[in-house]
Parts: C-alpha cells; sequence; structure tokens
C-alpha cells in the first residue's frame, strides 16, 4: 500500500509562485517532455477552474489535477484534467488516489453534475474502476490517443 499524499485544493489565486511553478514544471516534464506531446498546456483554463496537488511527507509534489466547473468545458458536467503523476511516483497505488482525491473534490463542488474527462487510452481502465465509461471513439489528442469518458452522479 502506497503512503497516502497530503491534498490541497484552491483556485488558481491559491497558488504561491513556487508552488505554481512547480505544478508547470510537473506537467511539463511529463506530458510535453516523456510523452512528446506537442501541445498548449499553459490554456487560460487554468486561471478559472481548481487545482488539486498531491505532496509527500517531504512536500514533493508527487500528484496533480485540475478540476473544472460545470459550464466551463463541458455544458452538464465538471471535468477533470490534466491528471498526472511524477515519473518516479507511479506504481504505488497514487493514481488510485489521486484520482479518488479528484472525484470526491468534483462532487463536493458540483455534487449533481456528471463528471467528464479526456482520458488516455492507455489508462482507461483505471478511470472504468472509478465509474467512468467511454463515451466517445479514440482520437488524437497532441499524438497521443484519448476517449471521452463520463461519470454520472449516480456512480459507486
Amino acid at each position: 500500500m502506497a503512503s497516502l499524499l497530503q491534498w490541497q485544493c484552491h483556485p488558481f489565486e491559491g497558488f504561491t509562485p513556487h508552488a505554481l511553478y512547480e505544478m508547470l514544471q510537473l506537467r511539463d516534464r511529463v506530458f510535453v517532455l516523456e510523452q512528446q506531446s506537442i501541445y498548449g498546456d499553459v490554456d487560460g483554463v487554468d486561471l478559472h477552474c481548481h487545482h488539486l496537488l498531491g505532496r509527500d511527507d517531504q512536500g514533493r509534489l508527487l500528484g496533480y489535477a485540475r478540476l473544472i466547473a460545470p459550464g466551463s468545458k463541458y455544458p452538464d458536467a465538471a471535468a477533470i484534467g490534466r491528471v498526472v503523476l511524477e515519473p518516479a511516483a507511479r506504481g504505488k497505488g497514487l493514481g488510485n488516489q489521486l484520482l479518488a482525491e479528484a472525484v470526491n473534490h468534483c462532487l463536493q463542488r458540483w455534487p449533481a453534475a456528471p463528471i467528464m474527462l479526456s482520458a488516455q487510452t492507455a489508462a482507461q481502465g483505471l478511470y472504468e474502476r472509478f465509474g467512468f465509461v467511454a463515451v466517445s471513439a479514440p482520437y488524437d489528442d497532441g499524438g497521443i490517443l484519448h476517449v471521452d469518458m463520463r461519470r454520472s452522479t449516480l456512480a459507486a
């Protein structure tokens, strides 16, 4: 069993300059450098959503996701995006913790809204374990196959 991370969730204004840099650096290291996905990561959405950060007991940022209010990306659903783990932290159950925290924070903030996300097809099984169901055919997003997934408000 993986050690539990300390979670913090706040709007964009809650970032210190150092914490914002850490978050952007983690996303860049994984999505752009490791996965070689060319896309505009700094897309303006960060300014209008909540940011979920998971840190170990030494304060290192190991997990991150952004939580988007209903009506911002999808007309009737909240969204979870930019789900990322520090490469050295993978394989320890932290992805499950990150997704559980993200779903719980969405349910607390927007209890009546379904939740959508764009999953890399390689991680589709993880999302299915949390009640997400594919609602699109696979498509290319930044050179990586993704599928849109939706979790109803009634999902377990």
